[in-house]
């Protein structure tokens, strides 16, 4: 236990040491903790339907029919009617033949990878890409090479030195990177892919319901559904739910359900989150509004930062704020939050050392006038 003591005595010693923040309530865009209210710039709720009437309506009517809880895993008693509907609107939404519910982005993203790939086989990972997808790739233990960010050529060059030694490969990334908030080079990808005999997996976690004509994501938009392998995506943001998904062929369903770990020895998500999701998916098409809103407020910020000076990158509804140095992001983060702004740091390890930044996730509440305001109270810190 001493080296557990060390090291939370270091972290607390440095000023690094995370913490709880328990929040007492939330409501269309704001949270109050501490008795206080704060408009929220970090949650993931980018459409703001979590609040929605229609997923509310949904959840209880769920509960009347079928209870509280599955009750067990889905390969047990726990496979519901409804956990079938979902996997069929899933994988109409995606354009894909066929798609499974897992219970979370992270169960989701070990299961697949692990299942589908190992000894023998090598897989190309982002070297941004989610700390899931890493786990996942060591779980299975193929052949693990990180490439330079979105760096397609750089991937070009180690697929030709790599590529021949291996059996199975894959190539990996995000659609839209959650810390960076840019998006991946998916064509030059999957001219990548045919190339080399390689399948491709796009983590589209935090792109589905806002990006593409039907709000399905980058892959959608791109028009890129055919040639993109496995399609993985979450319910748990801007689709208000929980939970999460693969788009993919009839046959790697059917493997992954006798294969996947993470799948097989989950408890199945109870029936009020499986009919919000099916809400979700509807409510995507039916109010394209709040994703177009979404992305022209973020555009607005991101240029009035960018004008005064401020380090900002992506092009998404996620806004990352480079600061640099942790403590400096710390307090940088105190001082907004003094203003009523809840935004928090992310430092290393999450990110690279010497890029901490605050991230800003905007969502369908942040007006013109909240941006503006919070525009001029991060140019009014001086730290």
């Amino acid at each position: 236990m001493a080296d557990i003591e060390e090291f939370l005595k270091k972290r607390a010693n440095e000023g690094l040491l995370r913490t709880l923040k328990p929040i007492s309530s939330r409501h269309a865009g704001k949270i109050y903790f501490n008795k206080k209210e704060y408009i929220d710039f970090s949650s993931n709720d980018y459409l703001g339907l979590s609040g929605h009437p229609e997923l509310i309506k949904a959840a209880k009517s769920a509960m009347d029919k079928f209870g509280t809880a599955a009750c067990a895993s889905r390969l047990m008693s726990g496979d519901l009617e409804i956990h079938h509907q979902l996997e069929e609107k899933v994988a109409q939404f995606k354009n894909k033949e066929a798609a499974l519910v897992f219970n979370s982005g992270y169960q989701a993203n070990i299961g697949i990878i692990s299942a589908l790939y190992a000894k023998g086989d090598c897989i190309f990972s982002d070297r941004l890409n989610h700390a899931s997808i890493v786990d996942g790739i060591l779980l299975s233990g193929a052949h693990f090479f990180r490439f330079q960010h979105n760096d397609a050529g750089y991937l070009d060059s180690l697929l030709q030195k790599q590529r021949s030694k291996f059996n199975k490969a894959l190539i990996i990334t995000e659609s839209i990177f959650s810390m960076d908030g840019d998006r991946a080079p998916l064509e030059d990808l999957v001219s990548l892919k045919e190339k080399y005999d390689c399948s491709i997996m796009v983590d589209e976690a935090h792109a589905a319901g806002i990006f593409g004509r039907n709000g399905s994501g980058i892959v959608e938009q791109e028009g890129l559904e055919k040639e993109i392998d496995l399609i993985m995506g979450t319910f748990s943001k801007a689709l208000g739910g929980f939970g999460a998904y693969l788009a993919t062929s009839k046959r790697i369903v059917e493997y992954l359900i006798n294969t996947s770990r993470s799948f097989i020895y989950s408890t199945a998500l109870p029936p009020a989150i499986i009919a919000c999701n099916l809400a979700s998916i509807k409510l995507i098409k039916e109010e394209p509004y709040r994703r177009v809103k979404l992305l022209e407020a973020a555009q607005y910020f991101r240029d009035a930062l960018k004008a005064q000076g401020f380090e900002v990158r992506g092009d998404s509804q996620i806004v990352p704020l480079i600061i640099g140095d942790n403590i400096r992001t710390i307090e940088f983060a105190n001082r907004l939050q003094e203003k009523g702004c809840w935004v928090l740091p992310i430092r290393t390890p999450t990110v690279p050392l010497g890029e901490a930044r605050l991230r800003f996730s905007l969502s369908f509440y942040h007006n013109r006038e909240i941006l503006g305001n919070l525009i001029n109270d991060i140019s009014g810190i001086k730290i």
